[in-house]
């Protein structure tokens, strides 16, 4: 790109953060050794994105930073710079996020509570040996802070028994971590989850009864639009039994149609053959959770799980389209900041598309108009 044409971009793009973002740089440490190539904020978060939004390696992002006169600056001396701007950087992510879409509806997070997001992702490094890495770490939500991480090969699995769970964590999971040991885990650290319901691999059972539940019985029940909970147990590794609710709401048509043409096209691809239980549950939206109903209602149950599955699906857009990849395995405070880095850039391609839906014919967000003299 050229450099007009991306000195044009940057202004535009750096509307989208926070007004004093510049302040910021200095007073969270990230230019505190403002000197050389790099003496202002601008050019540093301009090689940071080189490396973290576009899966460029440390010294592919330096090698292009020189090429295109941005700075001259080696790898080694750009990881520095990514480990001091760990702060800055989940500065700049908390903030843009209180003011995204994601908290629309977001319940309040009961008093001494903490909400933890875990996920993982896959990245694949480019090269002859084409290495895989899994990439698990745990965000907190408003704060949109990564406060674990652990990188692993491909084999490395989903559960919650990776996280240090701490007393009064509420933990969000998808369906990949919905199983009796990882949730166990959770309970026995003193938090509570808030986990999708795979249709496979937890049983629940009737808390009066003991008798084991079929979730698709109750499922049924459901009305247009309306959620409703269940009370459910279900038994721990040495027998004991565990309370938690049954929270779902049905899906919309189309919403059920695009799940059940997803879960075929995942049965093509991996030459499985797909169960009409399967088919039956993309109907709904199910959701486990141990925490109190007096604590969280279930309309805040699956508001909860709705702000986690939407920063899900924006990483996972954002993977298929920047090819994700490189991330620094040398220090917590690097790899924390890369993980940092890509939940800014989310952020800021989910405010992009929300200015682009409403159609404007010179192509950016109107800066605020300057008065005559």
């Amino acid at each position: 790109m050229a450099t007009d044409m991306l000195d044009e971009e940057w202004d535009v793009l750096t509307r989208l953060l926070p007004v004093d973002w510049r302040e910021l740089a200095r007073e969270t440490g990230a230019m505190r050794r403002a000197r050389g190539a790099i003496g202002d904020p601008d050019t540093l978060l301009k090689l940071l994105l080189l490396h973290v939004a576009t899966g460029l390696s440390l010294k592919q992002a330096a090698a292009r930073a020189q090429a295109q006169g941005l700075a001259q600056i080696t790898d080694v001396g750009l990881l520095k710079r990514l480990r001091s701007s760990e702060r800055w950087l989940g500065e700049l992510a908390r903030r843009m996020y209180q003011g995204s879409r994601f908290v629309d509806g977001e319940p309040a997070v009961p008093a001494g509570r903490q909400v933890r997001v875990v996920d993982a992702t896959t990245i694949q490094e480019p090269g002859a040996t084409g290495t895989t890495w899994r990439v698990h770490y745990t965000i907190t939500l408003p704060q949109m802070q990564c406060d674990f991480y652990e990188v692993t090969d491909e084999r490395g699995g989903e559960h919650f028994k990776r996280i240090p769970v701490q007393s009064g964590d509420i933990v969000l999971g998808d369906r990949g971590y919905g199983y009796r040991k990882g949730v166990e885990h959770v309970l026995a650290h003193g938090g509570d989850v808030v986990v999708r319901l795979s249709s496979v691999g937890f049983p629940l059972l009737d808390p009066k009864t003991g008798q084991s539940i079929q979730p698709l019985t109750l499922l049924k029940q459901l009305n247009h639009q309306t959620p409703r909970e269940w009370a459910v147990c279900f038994a721990g590794a040495g027998g004991r039994l565990f309370p938690a609710r049954l929270c779902a709401i049905r899906k919309s048509r189309l919403a059920a149609e695009r799940a059940r043409e997803a879960a075929r096209q995942r049965s093509i691809r991996r030459q499985t053959t797909l169960r009409q239980k399967t088919l039956d549950y993309a109907d709904y939206v199910v959701v486990l959770t141990t925490v109190p109903s007096s604590q969280l209602d279930t309309a805040a149950v699956l508001g909860l799980y709705r702000a986690r599955w939407q920063i899900e699906l924006c990483f996972k857009r954002l993977k298929s389209l920047f090819q994700l990849g490189h991330v620094p395995k040398y220090s917590g405070e690097s790899a924390r900041g890369w993980i940092q880095g890509k939940l800014l850039v989310t952020l800021m391609a989910e405010s992009l598309l929300a200015h682009a839906a409403i159609f404007s014919p010179w192509g950016y967000p109107l800066a605020p108009a300057q008065s005559m003299a």
